[in-house]
Formats: structure tokens, sequence, C-alpha cells
């Protein structure tokens, strides 16, 4: 079987010039396309390269390559990232890693922010398969949780809990992760604006038209997406 993510990230090597800054997310297809640039020391050795993840950055710097904090850095040529869903607009939900704080910081710094995936991400219009996650300040719990009953009922809340350790999972900021599952999306624009603007709410999972492009794999190849407000 041909594996899709692979197929993604040897498309996304081709969006990637000599001497760029370049942000990577997480996932397969990005650990994918660390391999493939590490393998080409010419192109690698010109690019600087910045992550969200954990994870990614440890790649980077087990293949030698030229890493920075996203601390030190205000602009990137290209940032790549998968997601959960995405759709025709490229709104994407990035709900699993519960790092989208610091992605969405990259994404927003970037010229170019990039998905890549394969065709089972893609819905016309976003569901309710996947949660919007939020990252929560740890004093701001219980009025967070309230709030979000308040306006957005009906509503499934869930506090993400540590499989490794006994109490809440912890962001990588030090909050706590909650899913929310909506029994039906309220318009992305509003959804956008309106848990953010909640105090105690760090951010959220939504990537509300941030998307430049996207390059999805499938059987017949690869597809090129540009969001239809742009077009």
């Amino acid at each position: 079987m041909t594996d899709y993510k692979l197929e993604a990230a040897k498309a996304a090597v081709g969006n990637i010039k000599p001497g760029q800054t370049v942000g990577l997310g997480a996932g397969a297809t990005i650990a994918y396309l660390v391999d493939m640039l590490a393998a080409d020391s010419a192109l690698a050795g010109s690019l600087t390269f910045a992550s969200s993840s954990f994870k990614t950055a440890g790649l980077l710097a087990g293949r030698g390559l030229n890493f920075k904090s996203p601390a030190y850095l205000n602009h990137l040529e290209v940032y790549f990232d998968g997601c959960d869903q995405f759709d025709a607009q490229l709104n994407a939900l990035k709900s699993g890693g519960g790092i989208h704080a610091t992605e969405k910081i990259l994404a927003s710094m970037a010229d170019e922010f990039i998905l890549l995936g394969d065709t089972s991400k893609f819905s016309d219009k976003l569901t309710t398969k996947y949660p919007l996650v939020i990252e929560v300040l740890p004093a701001a719990l219980q009025i967070v949780l309230k709030t979000l009953k308040d306006e957005f009922s009906p509503t499934s809340l869930n506090l993400r809990m540590s499989s490794q350790k006994d109490g809440a999972l912890i962001s990588d900021n030090g909050n706590l992760l909650v899913d929310i599952y909506f029994n039906e999306l309220p318009p992305l624009s509003e959804l956008n604006t309106r848990v953010k603007m909640i105090p105690g709410i760090v951010e959220h999972s939504l990537f509300y038209r941030m998307a430049s492009k996207a390059l999805i794999a499938g059987p017949d190849g690869i597809s090129v997406i540009i969001p239809r407000h742009a077009e």
C-alpha cells in the first residue's frame, strides 16, 4: 500500500528553498520530512529550523540540523504541520497533540502555513468528530468550564487526564487541556473569537483561516488545495 504520509512529505520538500527558516509541527509526516531534508546535506545545511513539538525538536537535533527555539525567532518563511480535519477554506482542527498554542504561534509568524495530510483529513465543512481543545490556566478551570456550559450548551467538556501519572495532563506551558465536544459547531468565525475571549483560556485548537495551502496525498497523487476564500 502507498504510504500517503510519505508522499505528502515528498511534496513538502519541493516547497522549501535554500536559506529559509522552516517551522515544523508534529506527527509521522513531519518525521518523514525531517529524514528527507537530513538526507540532502547541501539543502539542510542552509536551513534553520524551529518546531512546536518536543519530539520533532529531538529529531532535528539528532540529525545535526540547525535548530532554534521559537522564542528567538519572529519570522518563518514556511511552516508545515498536519491536522485532524480541515475544510474547503483550510480551517483546521488540531486536537490531538495538545500543543496547539505553540503551533499557532509558529503558523502566525510564517509567510506560508502549509497543511500536510491525506484525503481522509478533508471534509467540505468541519464536523463534530473531533473536539475543540482549549488550554486553560489552572486557576481558571472552574470558571472557564462554567462559562463554556453557559455560552455553548449543549456541549460535553472533558478535562484531559494523564495516563502516565495521577492527575490531569499538563501542557508544555504548565496549563490544563479541556476537550469540548459540540452537538453542532457554531459558526467558525464566531467560535474562533468567543472562546478565545473567555478569561483564563490561553488558546484553542481551531486554526481559522490561517493556512495558505494544503498538500494532500491520496490515490490520485498529490492535490494542492488553496482556500476558497483566497480564490
